[in-house]
């Protein structure tokens, strides 16, 4: 079993940068890679970064250049730094444990508790 607590959004202005932390802990199979994934109001859950636990990372087309994920091995914590931030980044983001092929993403159930980020024009 693979747990996740996620913590760092907040309200941050247009142009702000927030940085998101996803702490886990516990291990399974078929799972390689943490992501991080955003919800909007009335729309679906879109994956938005990921990082291997081999350092290997991949971003969606809306952020990249903007967001980074990085990982510390020693804290067992992801970071989603998010730059350069635009009202339409407002979403509940969340973090999964699951395996990354090279090609796809592929989330297992291990999922935090989320965390809102809101940006304000």
């Amino acid at each position: 079993q693979v747990q996740l607590v996620e913590s760092g959004g907040g309200l941050v202005q247009a142009g702000g940068s927030l940085r998101l932390s996803c702490a886990a802990s516990g291990r399974a199979l078929n799972v390689n890679a943490l992501g991080w994934y955003r919800q909007a109001p009335g729309e679906q859950r879109e994956l938005v970064a990921r990082i291997t636990y081999g350092g290997s990372t991949n971003y969606a087309e809306s952020v990249e250049g903007r967001f980074t994920i990085s990982r510390d091995n020693a804290k067992s914590t992801v970071y989603l730094q998010m730059n350069s931030l635009k009202p339409e980044d407002t979403a509940v983001y969340y973090c999964n444990a699951g395996l990354d092929t090279g090609t796809y993403y592929y989330p297992r159930n291990y999922w935090g508790q989320g965390t809102q980020v809101t940006v304000s024009s």
